[in-house]
């Protein structure tokens, strides 16, 4: 136990896994109907994995194939009712496919879609947000509008795993795709430049450490002008400490440390960062404060053409009153009440509220801001009746906001945003809200991940406002 979290002495392979025996009796069915068939790719599925039909006619979902293409299956996993598989060999390529612009593209599981032209990417997540809201009976008469911005360098956080292997080798990156393995990152694409540029350093800050095991994660934020690591310590190591204290000051970077394994505390190695973004009103701008593990949007310039863009739906006229809900650390409170609108915030967690009043200090805008659980209908409800809102913006997590729609039908506003991360939950909202009396008068996607999957939309809906319709921006 004395070595626990410490490196431990590399030790000769045997050439032979222990689990060798499991993994011969776990291998795939001999026959599979479709693996190795050439195939033709019809569309994309949401998830951006190629459509098609083995020759069986049995539904096959391929990685990496894009509309038009014919192309050579493997299938790596069998279902009753789909296989799924990858490409074995490109025979004919679509028009939109392209060269990933990541060395590690093949292998890692964050950016899913570099495969296909940025363009394409934008259009097939416009074609999602449509079919899931048309598959709730909502029929949108435009076209899905589009927020976008930079391709490449645009994250501005990220938290890369941290692992060593028996041989003592240590391993700094994210997720293999569909696996728990860590894929080692040299260079990152979609990082900032300013927190890619630390990859390689922190690489050999981990090789250095006595006792690399103690690391879970390491999380990279860049805020202003400030560059912070977030360095994940399982259990204190006195000689690693002032090695990251060392790091911190060779890089002119700050470190924190989230020290303990069940309850974690967060100690700075130094000064404390004073981590904030800014967002423009006019001639004027906004900071907003944050502390690591808040919620942030990752992509600031998405994040920017959102905010702007809910300004611009709702222009609030001066006293009239609006309800931020999962109002975060005040990205849309703080830009309406600077806009006039009398704005009362609400957060779950009593520490985000904390964080909203201390920015509305800071900023000399005013709001109220309230705790309170948005799962609980009823709670909403009191909310509604006693702030009597002209005006609702949601912006919930990725499960959605069930309940805040279900108060919204029987307690109507004369105007609503729904900013979601997750287009399934919010097509199953915005049905609620639509079959209550809303209409959808715009509809956008903002491209905050690309080359990925994930997506971001928002919507204006209008108590009364009849047909669902979509105008871009």
């Amino acid at each position: 136990m004395a070595l626990l979290g410490k490196r431990r002495p590399a030790r000769q392979r045997s050439g032979v896994s222990g689990l060798h025996k499991r993994h011969a009796e776990a291998q795939r069915p001999a026959e599979l109907e479709a693996d190795g068939e050439a195939v033709s790719i019809e569309r994309l599925a949401h998830d951006g994995r190629g459509v098609a039909r083995s020759a069986a006619g049995k539904t096959l979902f391929v990685e990496g194939a894009l509309p038009g293409e014919r192309v050579e299956v493997a299938v790596h996993r069998t279902r009753k009712r789909f296989d799924e598989a990858h490409v074995r060999t490109l025979l004919e390529p679509a028009p939109e496919r392209v060269t990933p612009p990541c060395a590690h593209y093949a292998q890692c599981g964050g950016c899913d879609m570099q495969h296909l032209a940025v363009a394409a990417q934008r259009r097939h997540k416009g074609s999602v947000l449509t079919d899931l809201l048309g598959r709730e009976g909502i029929e949108l008469a435009h076209p899905v509008g589009l927020l976008a911005g930079q391709s490449l360098g645009y994250r501005r956080r990220a938290r890369l795993g941290v692992k060593v292997d028996a041989q003592g080798d240590v391993h700094l990156g994210f997720r293999a795709r569909h696996a728990s393995r860590l894929v080692d990152i040299q260079a990152c694409e979609v990082l900032v430049p300013e927190l890619a540029a630390l990859l390689m350093p922190l690489r050999a800050q981990l090789s250095e450490l006595e006792a690399p095991r103690l690391v879970g994660h390491l999380e990279l934020i860049a805020a202003d002008s400030t560059r912070v690591v977030v360095v994940r310590q399982l259990r204190e190591n006195p000689a690693d400490l002032q090695r990251w204290r060392e790091f911190g000051q060779a890089n002119e970077v700050i470190v924190a440390r989230l020290l303990g394994r069940d309850e974690p505390t967060l100690e700075w190695l130094g000064e404390p960062a004073s981590l904030g973004y800014r967002l423009p009103l006019g001639e004027a701008e906004l900071r907003l404060g944050f502390a690591p593990g808040d919620f942030i949007q990752v992509n600031e310039e998405i994040n920017r053409e959102m905010v702007r863009t809910v300004r611009e739906w709702l222009a609030p006229a001066t006293g009239q009153r609006l309800l931020d809900l999962f109002a975060g650390i005040g990205n849309f409170s703080l830009p309406l009440a600077a806009d006039g609108a009398r704005v009362a915030a609400v957060e779950g967690n009593p520490a985000m509220v904390a964080r909203l009043e201390a920015n509305a200090r800071d900023s000399a805008f005013e709001l109220e801001a309230y705790q309170a659980n948005l799962n609980d209908e009823t709670a909403v409800a009191a909310l509604l009746a006693r702030l009597a809102p002209d005006i609702v913006v949601l912006d919930p997590p990725r499960d959605g906001a069930d309940a805040v729609c279900r108060a919204l039908v029987e307690r109507p506003v004369p105007k609503l945003v729904y900013i979601a991360c997750d287009p399934a939950t919010l097509a199953r909202d915005a049905a609620r809200l639509v079959h209550g009396g809303y209409g959808i008068v715009q509809a956008v996607v903002a491209d905050m991940f690309v080359h990925t999957s994930h997506l971001e939309s928002l919507l204006l809906l209008e108590h009364g406002a009849g047909q669902p319709s979509s105008q871009g921006v």
